[in-house]
Order: structure tokens, then sequence, then C-alpha cells
């Protein structure tokens, strides 16, 4: 019942539209109704009455019927445009809210998904609801009023007639009922079969690059083919269920017009039934039987919107496993002190600590790099400060006050990230750069342009700033791409940095350039640096040394070479690869 009265809220902000809509429906089931009691009045009535004055009432008539025609035709026009509209806009609700929702999740839990998988929810699963919103309370509406209309009227016309033609409906109920069971499980299967292939579609395509530089175009086919064809099955299964419980549905609904038929015929032999009401009572057949068959088109189209919705609700059923506490403030510039006490975290899908009994004290406006073996959690440490991750146990301070008493977007402003693998979004290099400072005017994003050493190469551009990168900045050099990031976060101006390996990638020329940077962005603020290139960090004023077993070795870069310790091994490792 919670999940359907959820499904009915999404009309309550066009429940005017929906209003006009059933309106509408009634109407036009109405008039269906009204058309073959006019037949009726005709035969019975009319034509045995004066011709001339048959004439004149048979006009009359035709003409009511015209307007009838043209009533119908406007509540149908209604439902098919209006109608429509308003489905579109409820998908659009319930697509801004998944969105929305899936702002809402940690990375731990895109660490389990595959961004194709939840592209479909997105787009294909919300088609089928919206189709569902828009068709399923018309046709329920108009298949019960030309039903339960017409059952009434053929009651009325012949008792003996009517309880004929309805004695086969509920074994057709019952035939109904077990195959929409099958049906819905046969669609929900297609759901998921067609998330797979989005999700290998993102995939290969994302990684086209490599896909190319390793001539493996033959083995994504065979891949993609494997889950097409998966796709296939899954469909054909689903077709062959809904075409017995089509051709089923349709077989009763025909059996029906035989049965009035042969009794019909019977009730006429016997005198009981007069050849006008048998002619009226064919016709309602049909007005009969419509409604049944609107009912199997609808029944089709409820299990592909309905498990597209459960779909939908298995996404906004998962709580996000970091939110702000109830007394979270918002908090404004941080100076910078960090402190780690007793913290201890392993992933979700793991029992394993990453870290373990880890405290640590960084003063505001230190430069403070990590330098360890690949694994030993340095990226995951710098994870925690801004809560990306939640600690298992411990606690994070910044300025005296535990970060979980602060709001996550106040908390976030204060820290600026510098990852290895840049992620530029498709447009302009001046959109890529504002987006560290959405409300930045031209000159500010420039400003911040000229301290990342960026804006020589973006003015060498033809279109400069206004210059379209690519899919993820696929026309620019890594070097580039790292400046207009930092660039990024210059234009943001945040008291915390976090610097994840943002060198290591780059050539000696790029390196050069991209240090300057990153030395000048720096200044003033905490910065957290974790290190590839140990050459890079001669000058930080602590290194922290981070294994399994925690922080090791700490000091500068002349002090850890006098230990000769694991640092030192580091170091000279580098040196001799050099």
């Amino acid at each position: 019942m919670k999940k359907w009265k959820k499904f009915c809220g999404y009309y309550r902000p066009y429940w005017k539209l929906f209003l006009a809509d059933m309106i509408c429906a009634f109407i036009a089931a109405g008039v269906a109704l009204i058309m073959p009691l006019i037949v009726r009045y005709i035969t019975n009535n009319v034509i045995v009455g004066d011709p001339q004055e048959a004439f004149s009432t048979i006009l009359w008539l035709a003409a009511g019927m015209v307007g009838l025609v043209i009533i119908e035709a406007g509540c149908n026009y209604f439902i098919a445009s209006f109608g429509h509209i308003m489905g579109s806009r409820m998908e659009t609700d319930m697509r801004t809210e998944i969105f929305d929702h899936y702002q809402k999740l940690s990375f731990a839990f895109y660490d389990d998904q595959k961004v194709g998988q939840l592209m479909s929810r997105v787009t294909n699963d919300l088609f089928e609801i919206s189709e569902l919103f828009h068709h399923g309370p018309e046709d329920v509406v108009i298949s019960l009023i030309k039903f339960i209309g017409s059952f009434i009227i053929l009651w009325n016309i012949h008792t003996g007639l009517a309880i004929a033609a309805f004695a086969i409906l509920p074994i057709m109920f019952l035939y109904a009922y077990y195959f929409n069971g099958k049906l819905k499980r046969a669609f929900k299967r297609n759901r998921a079969k067609i998330a797979d292939i989005n999700a290998q579609i993102e995939d290969s395509l994302s990684g086209i690059r490599v896909v190319k530089s390793f001539v493996n175009e033959e083995i994504e086919k065979e891949k993609f083919e494997q889950g097409n064809q998966a796709f296939l099955e899954s469909k054909k299964k689903a077709y062959l269920c809904m075409a017995t419980y089509h051709s089923g549905l349709g077989a009763f609904t025909t059996l029906i017009t035989v049965i009035v038929v042969v009794a019909g015929a019977v009730f006429l032999t016997r005198g009981s039934l007069e050849t006008n009401d048998l002619i009226t009572f064919l016709l309602y057949i049909n007005t009969f039987t419509e409604p049944v068959k609107k009912l199997i088109n609808f029944t089709e189209q409820f299990q592909n919107g309905v498990s597209g919705y459960e779909r939908f609700l298995e996404v906004l059923s998962i709580e996000p496993d970091i939110e702000d506490a109830k007394d979270a403030v918002e908090v404004s510039t941080l100076n910078g002190t960090i402190d780690f006490q007793d913290v201890a975290f392993h992933y979700a899908d793991s029992d394993t600590n990453v870290l373990e009994h880890l405290s640590l004290h960084i003063e505001d406006g230190e430069y403070v790099a990590l330098v360890g073996s690949s694994g030993t959690g340095k990226t995951t440490l710098c994870s925690l400060i801004p809560r990306f991750y939640e600690v298992t146990s411990g606690s994070i301070f910044i300025d005296g006050m535990d970060i979980r008493k602060m709001t996550m977007k106040s908390l976030r402003r204060n820290i600026g990230i510098v990852q290895q693998d840049v992620y530029l979004f498709a447009g302009t290099i001046l959109e890529n750069i504002r987006y560290g400072k959405p409300s930045a005017t031209n000159e500010e994003v420039i400003e911040a342009a000229k301290n990342a050493n960026a804006h020589e190469f973006i003015m060498s551009f033809p279109d400069g700033y206004d210059t379209d990168i690519g899919q993820r900045g696929v026309k620019l050099s890594g070097g580039q791409k790292q400046r207009i990031s930092l660039a990024r976060v210059f234009l943001k101006n945040p008291s915390i940095l976090i610097f994840d390996e943002a060198t290591s990638a780059l050539d000696n020329e790029s390196e050069k350039v991209v240090q300057d940077s990153l030395e000048r962005l720096a200044q003033h603020r905490t910065t957290i640096v974790i290190a590839h290139r140990l050459s890079t960090i001669r000058n930080a004023k602590r290194i922290l040394v981070l294994t399994e077993k925690g922080i090791v070795e700490e000091g500068t870069h002349q002090q850890l070479m006098e230990q000769k310790g694991i640092y030192e091994k580091f170091y000279m490792m580098q040196f001799e690869h050099r």
C-alpha cells in the first residue's frame, strides 16, 4: 500500500489535468454506450412509423450522432495530447527525484555500481512508468464504464442472453491472472538485461581509446553480442508468454460473440427474443468486448510500468550511508587544523581495516606529504576528511570540531581536491573552471587560470576560454587538463588542499609547470600531498611514511634521509631508477 500510495502521490501536482483527463475518458466511454442505443431506437421505434416523419427524425438523430462523434473526437484528442503531457511531467518529476537521490549516495554506493545500469533506471524504466501514469487510469475508467454500462444495457435487453455472454468471464479472468504473474517476471528480467547492455556499452565507449590501442574491437563486439543475445533470449521468453496470453484472451473474446450468436438464435426460434434486440445486442457485444481487449493491452503496459517502477523504488530505498547529523551546523571559513583521533576504517565489502588506530595532528597552514606503498591507505585517509567515506571508529576534527557535526556541504566547501585522474566535463574551458565557483565572474575565472599557469595555453586556442574540450577533456594534454583542474580549485579558494598524486602521470616539463602552480596554491593553506614522485615533496614541512602498521616515520626530507629507514629506501629506489 505504501508503494502505491507513493505512486498516486505523483498525480497530486497535476490533479486538475488528471481530473480533466478522467472527465474526457468518462465522456468518450459514455458516447460509445449511447450510439447502439440510438441504433436500437431507430430500428424499434422510428422506422416503423410514418415514412415522412421517420425521415425527419432520422435526420435529427443523425445530426445528434455526428455531434456525439465530434465530442468523442475532442475528448480523445485531449486524452492523447494533454494526457501524455501529464505523464511526461510526472516522468520528469521522477527522473529529478532519482537523480537527486543519486547525488546523496556516497562513494561506497558507486564503488559497487555500473554507470550504464544507473542510467537505465533514469531513462528506459521511467519511460514505461510514464506510459502507465497516462494510460493506466484512463484505460481502466473507459473499460469499466463500457463494461458495466454494456452489462446493464444487455441485461435490460435480454437477461438470458446477457448471462450467456458473461458466463465465460470467470474462466477468462483466471486465465489472465495466471499469465499476469508470468508476464511481470518476464518483463522484470528484460529490465535487468537491458540495464546490463547499457552498462557494457557505457564501459566500452568510455574506454574506446584503450580498446583501439590494444586492437580489441572484436573482443568488445563479442562481449556486446553476448549481452545482446542474452537480452534477445529474455525477450523471446517474454514474447512467447505474451503471445499465449494475448491469443488466449483474444480467443475468449471471440468465443463470447459465438456464444451470443448461438444463444440468440435459440432464443429467436423460441420466440423470446426480437430480431431488432439481437442486432442491438450484437452491436453492444463489440462495446462489451472492446474494454476487455483494452484491458489486455493495458496488462502488458501495466507489467512494463510496474517492473520499471519497482526498479525505480529499489534505488530510492537505498539509504545514504553518510548523512548530516540532525544537529549538524553550517560552518563558514575553516582555519584548517586537522586531528585524527584513533581512526579505523574498512570498506563495506571487507572486514579488514585499511587504517587502524591512526592518530595524526596537522596544524593550519601546514604542508604535509604522505608517502607509502600502494594499498597502504593514503588516498583512503584523505577521502575521510571530506567524508567521502565514514570512519569505522574514532573521530576526525577540524579546528577542534568533529566533522560529523558539520553539514557536508559546508565541510566540503572548505576542501579542494586535485587528483591524478582529472575529470573534466564536456563543454568549454570557461565552464570547467567556473565549476569551482558557479557564481564567479569571467575576470575571476581568468585570474584563477593565471594563478594555475593555464592562461597562456588557453589563449593559444582560437576560441580561448570558449574552446570546447570534448568528452572528459579529450582534446587537451595531461598537463593542460591538470592546470584547468588547478584553476578550478584556485577559484574555489578552500582552506584545506588535498593533492592526490597530482603530477605523477605528467612529463617532466608539465610536472614542473603544474608543481609551480601547486606550490602557489598551497601558500597559507593546510595542504596534504599524496606523493608518488618523492622529488616533488623535498620542501614539505613534514613527511609522513604510511604502511599497513600506520605512520611509521615522520619528519622533513633531510631528517628522514638521515634515519636511513623506509623513506630513504623509497627515495634511493626512485633515484636509481632515474
